[in-house]
């Protein structure tokens, strides 16, 4: 009787964790805040809103700007911005309602959804980042 309840327990934990890997969705609170506050601008695949919103998908600006991005995010960018050598203007408001985790989750989302390959950054950094941006 207990090899049959040590099977069944096996069993259980394979189809528990084959389900729960199907399911695997890495950065899942960056990318549901990402739906909610960005994407009605940059869109829901990343490609911004042409010539009025800038792409975020393979976008130049963001490798280059990994250390303002949170600064940008918390209170808007409203300079003349270059990418992927195409001109963007449109202000962006800042989304103030964010704490660092959340700008954490939602840069990390950004930096690994729709081919771009950039760094992980830590809630540390974003701490920095803010600081130092609020300090200017």
């Amino acid at each position: 009787m207990s090899s049959i309840r040590c099977f069944c327990c096996l069993c259980f934990l394979v189809l528990f964790f084959l389900g729960t890997s199907c399911d695997y969705q890495p950065y899942k609170q960056g990318r549901n805040l990402y739906n909610f506050y960005c994407a009605t601008c940059h869109m829901d695949d990343g490609s911004g809103l042409k010539g009025l919103y800038p792409p975020l998908a393979e976008a130049d600006y963001l490798a280059k700007n990994q250390d303002h991005l949170a600064c940008i995010i918390r209170y808007g960018l409203s300079d003349t911005i270059l990418v992927n050598q195409k001109t963007y203007n449109q202000e962006m408001p800042g989304v103030k309602d964010l704490n660092e985790v959340q700008i954490t989750n939602v840069i990390n989302y950004v930096n690994h959804a729709w081919g771009n390959a950039l760094q992980h950054v830590k809630v540390e950094d974003i701490q920095k980042a803010l600081k130092d941006c609020k300090d200017q």
